[in-house]
């Protein structure tokens, strides 16, 4: 069986999550209609497993910001701590429901997530050449009684090689982020295209992004390739004022999580995440 299975729960059929699942396949857009499986209160698809790929900041490869005082926030525009600096962008809200499986679908309350993602250049802090010395675009928030957790940043590049996309960990609870192991989920946000393109558009900081997008695809994607339902969000707002991107996140058991191959999950010769400077 996949490994993207969906996961249905409280009297939402599997026609019609079906339906909505291939809606989305076929257009990669943002409209409420393409996201009905991902934002209904009802119903939750099974997040997959994905690769952290070569930047992620939590311990496994290199600095771990989660032990760090200081990262349990939501706006992660800065960087904290020892660090100073601010990403420039469009700015972006990006708002997570979790629905834990394993309670049939039941909001995630007190879980935590790590959130992280490149910045307007596809640079990625703590690692790329000229931004090792900035922690900015990390952060995690515990979610409240709805399962919702909220994080103010901007909307990060399309560099060589991938889709636009966000990382992003859950654990059962803040104590076991901040220890900084022991993840339950660990997975991936695709961004619409559409919304890519106007920000894109908008902010002359994105320019080299223009060109990267215009040589992937979804279906090019060496993470989002092999199916993306559960992990294209949805996109409401303009470049000019402010975007809003929402997703609902069904966390299986971690049993449950398997990631694809060894290492960062790279297929050969695909690249997990930016070359050098980028």
């Amino acid at each position: 069986m996949s490994r993207r299975r969906a996961l249905v729960f409280l009297g939402i059929t599997g026609a019609t999550a079906a339906s909505a699942c291939a809606t989305a396949t076929q257009t990669g857009t943002s409209s409420t209609t393409t996201s009905v499986a991902n934002t209904t209160a009802d119903a939750a698809s099974a997040a997959p497993e994905e690769t952290a790929g070569p930047y992620p900041g939590d311990g496994s490869n290199g600095p771990n910001v989660l032990i760090e005082s200081g990262v349990v926030r939501s706006d992660i525009t800065t960087s904290f701590g020892s660090y100073s600096g601010v990403a420039e962008g469009v700015p972006m809200t990006l708002k997570l429901s979790l629905r834990d499986l394993v309670e049939d679908g039941a909001a995630g309350s007190g879980m935590a997530v790590y959130v992280w993602h490149c910045d307007r250049a596809g640079n990625y802090s703590l690692y790329s050449p000229g931004v090792t010395d900035q922690n900015y675009l990390r952060g995690v928030q515990v979610a409240d009684a709805t399962g919702t957790v909220t994080f103010t940043s901007i909307f990060p590049a399309c560099y060589s090689g991938r889709w636009p996309h966000i990382h992003f960990e859950v654990f059962d609870s803040l104590e076991s982020a901040v220890a900084g192991s022991d993840a339950r989920l660990t997975s991936q946000i695709a961004l619409p295209q559409d919304a890519c393109e106007a920000v894109f558009a908008h902010d002359s900081g994105y320019a080299q992004s223009v060109r990267n997008l215009s040589g992937v695809t979804l279906a090019s994607d060496n993470v989002f390739g092999d199916g993306w339902n559960a992990e294209l969000a949805t996109v409401t707002g303009t470049p000019a004022v402010g975007l809003t991107v929402t997703l609902t996140v069904g966390v299986a058991a971690k049993s449950e999580n398997r990631s694809r191959g060894g290492g960062f999950g790279a297929p050969p010769g695909r690249p997990g995440g930016p070359p050098p400077g980028r």
